[in-house]
């Protein structure tokens, strides 16, 4: 019973702030993180130089787990599930 009173509980204004404040860094560390899994999927097609040093397969895969990485942050970002 304790439990479903907290959860019904209003949010402070410092509370919704904190919550804002979180969503937005979750938001831009989730594109951040996404950015960097497609430079290293596509790498070749950047040319930048390093494809000959980070064009293997491990990279690719490195890539698609900072895109779910990213995938996921944003979506953290968009549930607000802070305080809960």
């Amino acid at each position: 019973m304790a439990l479903e009173e907290f959860e019904r509980e209003k949010l402070s204004q410092r509370d919704k702030g904190l919550i804002r404040m979180r969503a937005l860094m979750d938001y831009g560390m989730g594109i951040m993180w996404m950015a960097m899994g497609v430079f290293l999927m596509f790498i070749k097609q950047f040319n930048t130089g390093l494809e000959a040093r980070f064009d293997d397969p491990y990279m690719k895969g490195f890539g698609a787990i900072c895109v779910l990485y990213g995938a996921f942050r944003i979506y953290r970002g968009y549930k607000k599930n802070y305080l809960r």
